[in-house]
């Protein structure tokens, strides 16, 4: 898509379409816990390149027990020993499962190699060792999907100068992520070499253009649900009973118990 002129999608439109496709993700979701499937699901990319509001759409009206999203923190002193994959193994998904990472394993070829956060020792390993990790998660099963959000850097700009000036998205904000713009090239760097070594074709990456973010969304959930052969599972059949007539029940008076304040009775 890059250099040509894109069409604005109205609301209506990118509403419409999205409801279609997070019904088809309902469905899907229901072939995964019938038939305990275990999908896993990487979102990376620049920061503010739009995965947060994509994993944000695309669970909108799944089952959390059954779809879950894995944003880890940064590792523990303990966690920093370990075997570097040993602390993203624990979350992947088990039969009838949907894991979400919202970022990953990936940290260490993206943040960790920019921000000198780990060695150049440590980074050539995972690159040799990422691909091999992959290769057995795709073998023993796991429908593995990697998806990068890729935005222009006057977009992420933008997005960054816009929360710093909402109070409500202001936490998405740190010094590292404002680092990243002195780091630009950095980065592009980092993702060139990250691609390189880790587009297999076991496991290959989708670049999703993310600049527009309605597009972006729609794009990738779309993707994501022709990628995998589900198809639709009949719900068990349920019927509504009547409810049976009372049997002498009254209800306990209201001053004995404590009842939050009527706020919206005020505005």
């Amino acid at each position: 898509m890059a250099g040509k002129e894109l069409r604005t999608i109205s609301r209506r439109t990118y509403e419409t379409e999205l409801l279609r496709l997070q019904t088809e993700l309902v469905k899907l979701q229901e072939w995964v816990l019938t038939g305990k499937k275990r999908v896993a699901v990487v979102f990376e990319g620049r920061d503010a390149a739009g995965k947060g509001g994509a994993i944000k759409r695309l669970t909108e009206h799944l089952n959390p027990r059954v779809t879950r999203v894995v944003a880890l923190s940064r590792p523990t002193e303990r966690e920093r020993t370990q075997w570097y994959f040993q602390r993203y193994v624990e979350h992947l998904p088990a039969g009838g499962e949907i894991v979400l990472f919202d970022r990953s394993w990936y940290n260490r070829a993206g943040v960790e190699r920019v921000m000198g956060f780990c060695t150049g020792e440590e980074h050539r390993r995972f690159l040799r060792h990422c691909p091999v990790f992959e290769r057995m998660l795709v073998e023993d099963g796991i429908l593995l999907r990697k998806y990068w959000f890729s935005v222009s850097d006057v977009e992420q700009q933008e997005r960054f100068r816009r929360r710093l000036e909402d109070p409500l998205k202001r936490w998405k904000l740190s010094s590292v992520d404002l680092e990243s713009i002195t780091r630009w090239e950095a980065y592009s760097r980092a993702k060139d070499e990250m691609m390189a070594a880790t587009d297999t074709p076991e496991s290959p990456w989708y670049v999703v253009e993310s600049d527009d973010k309605r597009r972006a969304r729609l794009n990738m959930i779309a993707h994501f649900l022709d990628s995998v052969a589900y198809h639709d599972v009949p719900p068990p059949s349920l019927t509504l009973p009547e409810r049976p007539p009372s049997t002498g029940y009254t209800r306990s008076p209201r001053g004995l118990q404590t009842y939050v304040p009527d706020h919206a009775a005020r505005l």
